[in-house]
């Protein structure tokens, strides 16, 4: 990118699933939101995919003055062809869950997509799914708190997010806000894939948890807490209770397998779901984190582990940081893995990630039992770049991938 400081966080597809019947509709282009200067990369992958060149950019100031907008996270296509961006918050830095919706062929802001005057107070991630009239939207927290790291007197204050927030898909308008608990902070939102389905799944960070959330039978929309990751006390820490940190969640593309990444405890997590509502642990593996033996932190108690788990090394490199972003292949085989979250929060709680670089690994599955083995021949070195080294963040599949693609 022509400038430094963007902080590219997620990315997405011109086009998607949503399109499907279109035939003029090519996935070419890969819209990259930008986390902390509220640029928008527009960038061509279609032309030359080995050699991906920058097609536009959708300057901040655009943002701010046409949608009242800033801090785009997720970007979603959409089945009309355009492409819509949640935000995290206002051009000030104040929290203000809105979307950005841009034109998919000039990559040109049309406005905002949300109507009427009711918008919740905080934003990040989100999925709909037209078939139930419903987009589903989760909340992080307040930008201009986050830019600063994680400060535990930020907690109690309303400064982390706790609802889903529900809007009427046709309308555009917000209709409902789910509680998952104060300062849950729920982050990535995922649907069932089959566009029958009326449930899904999100992961709250902070509290470490996992909720189902669905449809009634009253037309509303309801969650419930399906998974707990326990706390581990530890001493050396920034508290003396240490939260797993679930980041990212996804689910496999026959909706039998849900993943989640636990960025502090250091282990990625495969669940079975074929009962949704009792989702059951089947695969996890560890690949770094705060809690492994010689680091800093001590663990006194915990409710899974009989002791600390060693530092992850693979190929001579001892991987910084945790797991953090997953992406898993499209016959579910090979789960891919990041370990960088938010530059300020990569150098608040693993400074040596700033300093190595991150990586990519890749897990292969067993998807017949359930089951997560490292591939010890697979290691992409981010700290090796050229102008690194850098912090790798989310992965895109060219054909379309588990978190990207929506059935309409």
């Amino acid at each position: 990118m022509p400038n430094v400081g963007d902080e590219l966080h997620h990315s997405g597809w011109n086009t998607c699933s949503s399109c499907f019947g279109d035939a003029t509709k090519k996935r070419n282009r890969l819209i990259l939101p930008s986390f902390i200067s509220s640029r928008i990369y527009v960038v061509d992958v279609g032309t030359d995919p080995r050699a991906p060149r920058l097609f536009k950019v959708v300057n901040p100031e655009d943002v701010f003055w046409k949608c009242s907008l800033g801090y785009p996270h997720t970007s979603h296509c959409l089945g009309s062809g355009e492409i819509m961006i949640s935000t995290l918050g206002d051009p000030a830095g104040s929290g203000k869950g809105g979307f950005i919706l841009l034109d998919g062929e000039t990559f040109e802001i049309k406005g905002n997509w949300e109507k009427g005057d009711k918008i919740p107070s905080m934003g990040y991630d989100f999925w709909y799914q037209p078939r139930h009239n419903v987009l589903i939207s989760t909340e992080w927290g307040i930008p201009k708190c986050l830019g600063y790291g994680f400060d535990p007197t930020d907690l109690k204050k309303g400064r982390y997010g706790r609802h889903l927030n529900v809007w009427d898909w046709t309308t555009r308008t917000y209709v409902q806000a789910i509680d998952v608990g104060e300062d849950a902070a729920p982050l990535e939102i995922r649907f069932l894939h089959n566009p029958d389905a009326a449930e899904g799944y999100v992961g709250c960070t902070i509290s470490s948890a996992i909720h189902r959330f669905y449809k009634t039978k009253q037309g509303d929309w309801a969650a419930e807490k399906v998974i707990q990751v326990p706390s581990k006390k530890v001493e050396g820490w920034l508290l003396p209770d240490m939260p797993g940190f679930i980041t990212d969640i996804l689910i496999s593309l026959d909706d039998r397998f849900l993943y989640f990444s636990n960025w502090l405890h250091g282990d990625i997590r495969q669940y079975d779901i074929s009962n949704t509502r009792k989702p059951r642990l089947v695969g996890q593996v560890f690949l770094g984190g705060s809690i492994t033996k010689g680091g800093p932190v001590t663990m006194r108690r915990d409710e899974e582990l009989q002791s600390q788990p060693d530092p992850f090394v693979i190929q001579g490199k001892r991987v910084q940081g945790g797991p953090q972003m997953i992406q898993l292949s499209l016959d579910g085989q090979r789960l891919y893995v990041t370990t960088s979250l938010y530059s300020a929060w990569d150098r608040q709680f693993y400074p040596d990630l700033i300093e190595d670089g991150s990586v990519m690994l890749q897990l292969d599955v067993d998807t017949e039992h359930g089951g997560l083995t490292v591939n010890r021949s697979f290691l992409v070195d981010f700290g090796k770049e050229p102008d690194g080294p850098c912090l790798a963040h989310e992965v895109r599949y060219p054909g379309g991938d588990c978190t990207s693609d929506i059935w309409v």
